[in-house]
């Protein structure tokens, strides 16, 4: 049993308790056992209130059951599903008698949507707190009845924004929108609960719990207006269209469908919520999410089996730039402490700037208060040499991408740390075995890959070498889970991952451009490449990226894959004009499009002409083609275990576009047969071996196989 019923001096209390869990799931046979308890209460007058409340420590009911989701195949069968949830909600809320969701940590999806069908929601200021309806990014929204509830309890433009972005919200911001009536401490909580209960029934709490909330001035207005509602929509459609580009449908129905359920009564309302839900739920799109949030959790949630990592309380940092301050900021707001070490006092002051300046940007949006943020500034500390760093936990480098460089620094850093430091470095391609041999210990040795910026990018590569103790590799895992980053675990070699995938696709744009593609003005060129990508649901076109990164940054890595795998590397010509003329990109202000002003494409980029002209479908599957035949061969020589790894790693840190499933899952959906043959087709058309099928995709194709069977 999940549920449990009991009573204490006139106050019913259901408790949810999944046996086998850590969490509560508001599965079928939770619902079901909700439905036969709410039966027997429907008879009773003697209760003063009906307290829903978790035995789960932190959490009070994540959500649905998604694999229950997943299974769903036909739209009737969704709609169905989101019913049976609506009616027995409905009975909740029906109950004659107050009923109270004691909400003492995590209320997320199907669990928010109970606490919105109770009158009324207390919850605790237990830091664990997180309530809201985060279904849009599985390509669905809430259909338990949150659609049409969430809005009228806390407003139409803030309910319009938790359910569009799937963000939820910690307790105090729960209060301010009138998401719960009332906070309470966690030591005495019961009586706290009691003092709640006596205040609801003296009448000091209104019983209309959509009434609570009164606004004043325009946004009154514009909630009560029928002009204001229409404002409100509008805007809410033009954002989603801004941020989604059109790839995401369950946003843009989730606002139709409030839209017309926000003037019916709740029978009409809810039976508009089921039928939409079941249009989404069985969605290319839908499915493809469900699958990146089971491979994203699953490497949010890795661990080295049967090794204990050590604790980590003291980082030293080596290299004081944007990329060192962005590391130093992320470490000491997980309260780690910082030392950060650079060769002068002016690098060191652009580390502490660039710290600085994230905490300024956080308190401005309200993530946090000025002096947390002040705490937390005040754990990096600077120096000029190793003073510090005898008693550090692990240090991580972050110099210049210069092998001589980093071999010197690894030297000094071996004979300046404890035995027990872990040393880290932050290379981008590197050999990180070679960097290992400086050392005297190589089993404390280990990539650890951050991307720009630090603060916003979700994915860390760790790369390990043959000499990398499992006890380094766990404890640096379990460092990455802490900073609240992923994590996928490489093996050495050239590139990686995700930069090895990665710049192979951005060379073959550079050939397209070369190409001239389409016939025309270069500029033209270079925006309808990126167009082309932007189309097909990447955040930026090869060309911004490059731009973004820096060529400099991109030509470099590009000669380090070319020294290590060869000839299907060589950076085109191209690159290396635009870099020579000092072009590097955002950060100079020039490359492949101007930077000031209106950002236009950069007149002076003139690549020759071979006067081969793709059309914009072989132009996509070159691109395309190239990163899926270089995730192949990753995969052939087990620089990582599993297809997912892959996924995770050219979603959370290339941007490929999520509502796909990611780069092999995409494959997947086009066929291992068809790539394979347009594969063989580019080679012989070009005579170029970089499009020569990788043994493992053509071991696929011979097997019958996919990437994920």
């Amino acid at each position: 049993m999940s549920l449990t019923f009991r009573e204490n001096n006139n106050i019913g209390f259901i408790e949810f308790d999944q046996e086998g869990s850590k969490v509560n799931l508001l599965t079928t046979a939770a619902l079901q056992e909700l439905d036969k308890i709410l039966d027997t209460l429907a008879g009773k007058s003697s209760l003063n209130a009906v307290v829903i409340v978790s035995k789960k420590k932190d959490v009070f009911i994540a959500g649905a059951d998604i694999r229950e989701i997943e299974g769903i195949t036909r739209p009737e069968d969704g709609a169905r599903k989101s019913r049976a949830g609506q009616d027995i909600l409905n009975k909740l809320e029906d109950l004659n008698v107050p009923t109270i969701a004691l909400i003492d940590g995590v209320a997320l999806g199907g669990g928010c949507e109970l606490a919105l069908a109770c009158q009324y929601r207390l919850a605790t200021f237990n830091e664990k707190v997180r309530i809201g309806l985060p279904e849009v990014n599985l390509g669905i929204f809430p259909a338990f009845g949150g659609t049409y509830r969430l809005p009228r309890l806390i407003g139409l433009p803030d309910g319009l924004t938790m359910i569009l972005t799937g963000k939820p919200v910690d307790a105090n911001k729960a209060l301010r929108l009138g998401l719960v009536d009332r906070l309470a401490p966690q030591n005495g909580l019961d009586h706290h609960l009691n003092t709640f209960i006596a205040d609801i029934r003296q009448g000091r709490v209104t019983s209309d719990k959509y009434a609570r909330r009164k606004p004043k001035g325009l946004p009154a207005f514009l909630e009560t207006s029928i002009f204001g509602q229409w404002l409100i929509f509008r805007q809410s459609v033009g954002s989603v269209l801004k941020n989604t580009k059109g790839f995401y449908p369950a946003p843009l129905k989730a606002i139709a469908t409030i839209k017309k359920n926000f003037y019916l009564d709740r029978t009409r309302g809810l039976d508009t919520e089921a039928r939409s839900f079941g249009e989404l739920a069985v969605t290319a799109v839908s499915k493809n999410l469900i699958h990146v949030f089971y491979i994203s959790e699953q490497y949010r949630k890795l661990n080295v089996e049967g090794i204990a990592p050590k604790p980590i309380k003291k980082c030293g940092i080596l290299g004081a730039g944007v990329m060192g301050g962005g590391i130093a900021q992320l470490l000491s707001y997980s309260n780690i402490r910082v030392r950060l070490k650079d060769i002068n006092y002016e690098a060191l002051a652009l580390g502490l700037r660039s710290a600085a300046k994230l905490y300024r940007d956080a308190v401005k949006k309200r993530r946090m208060k000025p002096y947390e943020a002040v705490v937390k500034m005040d754990k990096i500390t600077t120096t000029l040499d190793y003073s510090g760093f005898a008693n550090t936990d692990i240090i991580i480098e972050a110099v210049v991408e210069n092998m001589e460089v980093k071999r010197k620094v690894f030297r000094e850093l071996s004979a300046a740390v404890g035995p027990r430091a872990i040393l880290a470095t932050n290379t981008s391609a590197l050999s990180v075995t070679e960097i290992a041999k400086e050392t005297k210990d190589p089993s404390k040795v280990i990539g650890l890959h951050f991307f720009n910026p630090v603060h916003k990018m979700p994915l860390v590569e760790i790369i390990t070498t043959a000499q990398t103790s499992q006890e380094t590799l766990a404890t640096t895992v379990a460092f990455a889970k802490r900073l609240g980053k992923t994590p996928i675990v490489v093996k050495d070699s050239c590139g990686f991952l995700v930069n090895r995938v990665l710049l192979g696709y951005i060379n073959e744009a550079g050939r397209l451009l070369e190409e001239g593609l389409p016939a025309g003005r270069q500029g033209h060129s270079i925006v309808a490449i990126d167009k082309i990508m932007t189309d097909f649901g990447m955040p930026m076109g090869p060309f911004t990226l490059t731009d973004e990164v820096g060529l400099d940054v991109g030509g470099k890595v590009l000669h380090i894959l070319e020294d290590g795998l060869g000839e299907r590397f060589k950076a085109v010509e191209t690159f290396e004009k635009v870099c020579a003329q000092g072009f590097l990109g955002k950060k100079s202000g020039k490359g492949f499009y101007l930077y000031k002003g209106k950002r236009v494409p950069n007149p002076e980029i003139l690549p020759g002409h071979s006067g081969l002209c793709s059309d914009k479908t072989e132009s996509l599957r070159r691109m395309l083609y190239v990163m899926i035949n270089e995730a192949a061969r990753c995969l052939e020589e087990q620089i990582v275990d599993a297809p997912g790894a892959i996924d995770v790693g050219m979603i959370f840190g290339a941007g490929f576009p999520a509502f796909r499933g990611g780069l092999l899952r995409y494959a997947d959906s086009v066929g291992i047969p068809q790539i394979v043959g347009e594969l063989g087709r580019l080679r012989d058309k070009f005579q170029a071996k970089r499009f020569e099928p990788a043994a493992y995709l053509l071991m696929l194709r011979n097997e019958k196989k996919k990437f994920y069977q």
